[in-house]
C-alpha cells in the first residue's frame, strides 16, 4: 500500500508539473507556444509522459483551464474561522494578492480570455468557471448581507468582478498600490451597500 501511495503522489506531482508548464508557456507565448513537446521540455518530463496523461494539446489546455478555475475558486472560499463580513472582505482582498498582480499571472489571464473568445470549447469552460466564481462570490455577499435576494447578490458579485478584472488589466500598466486600494474599497462599497428598501 505504501508503494501505491508513493506512486500516486509521484503521478500527481508529474501531472501538476505538466499543467504548470502548460500555464507558464501560455502566459509567455499564448496558445501558439504550447505543444506537447514544448510542455514536456518545460516540465522536465518525457514527451511520452505528457501523451500518457493527455491525448492531445486540446485536452492538455482544457486541463490547464480547469486548474485556473480551481485556483479562482480558492479566492472565494470562505474561512469558517471568520465572520461572514470578514470572509467577504478577505475574499475581496485576495484578488490583489502579490502572487496575482504579477506580469506572468496577468499575461496568463489575458491569453486565457483571448483563447475563450477564439474557441467555442474553451469559451464553454471559461463561462462555466466564471459562473462558479460568481456563485462563490454571491454566496459570500449573501452570508454577509442576508437581506439581499439571490439575484441582488449575483448582481453585486458581477459588478465586483468588473472592477476586479479592470484592476488586473490596468495592473499591467503599472497602476500604483493606492489605486489598487481604492479599487478594493469600491468592491467593498458595492458588496456592503444598503439594500434598496433601506433595511
Amino acid at each position: 500500500m505504501g508503494t501505491n501511495t508513493v506512486n500516486s503522489g509521484e503521478q500527481l506531482d508529474r501531472q501538476s508539473r505538466i499543467l504548470e508548464a502548460a500555464l507558464d508557456l501560455l502566459s509567455r507565448h499564448g496558445i501558439a507556444g504550447v505543444s506537447m513537446r514544448s510542455v514536456a521540455r518545460e516540465a522536465g518530463v518525457a514527451l511520452g509522459l505528457v501523451n500518457y496523461y493527455y491525448d492531445d494539446k486540446t485536452s492538455l489546455i482544457r486541463a490547464a483551464l480547469h486548474r485556473v478555475d480551481e485556483h479562482d475558486l480558492l479566492l472565494v472560499t470562505p474561512d469558517p474561522e471568520l465572520t461572514p463580513d470578514e470572509q467577504l472582505r478577505t475574499s475581496l482582498r485576495r484578488v490583489a494578492g502579490a502572487d496575482l498582480l504579477t506580469t506572468k499571472y496577468l499575461s496568463l489571464r489575458l491569453h486565457l480570455w483571448a483563447l475563450a473568445r477564439a474557441d467555442e470549447g474553451y469559451a464553454e469552460i471559461n463561462a462555466a468557471a466564471f459562473d462558479r466564481y460568481i456563485d462563490g462570490l454571491a454566496a459570500l455577499v449573501s452570508n454577509a448581507m442576508p437581506a439581499l435576494s439571490r439575484d441582488e447578490c449575483r448582481d453585486r458579485a458581477s459588478d465586483i468582478v468588473v472592477i476586479q478584472n479592470g484592476m488586473w488589466l490596468t495592473s499591467l500598466l503599472g497602476v500604483d498600490s493606492e489605486s489598487i486600494e481604492r479599487s478594493i474599497a469600491r468592491t467593498e462599497e458595492i458588496a456592503f451597500a444598503p439594500t434598496s428598501t433601506g433595511d
